[in-house]
């Protein structure tokens, strides 16, 4: 599986929810707070920060881990 690098420059501000229940019917997680819906993204990590801290928002700040690229070869499936 690869994974694309399409969205790797984009901060995500997602809100919690404290009232997240099991819908009986399917199993899934459900929530009555429209909160947990939104998503906003941004261009900088300082666009996200000064956003939360000028709305009030208590965030959290997860830095993306840093990727390991190991370049293959098609050949490199028969070499071994």
């Amino acid at each position: 599986m690869q994974s694309g690098l399409a969205k790797k420059n984009k901060w995500l501000l997602e809100f919690y929810t404290d009232n997240e229940k099991l819908n009986p019917l399917m199993g899934w997680e459900t929530s009555s707070d429209t909160l947990s819906e939104v998503k906003l993204e941004f261009l900088s990590k300082d666009a996200a920060i000064n956003y939360a801290k000028k709305n009030n928002i208590d965030y959290d700040l997860i830095e993306p881990k840093k990727r390991k690229i190991v370049k293959k070869s098609y050949a490199d499936n028969f070499t071994k």
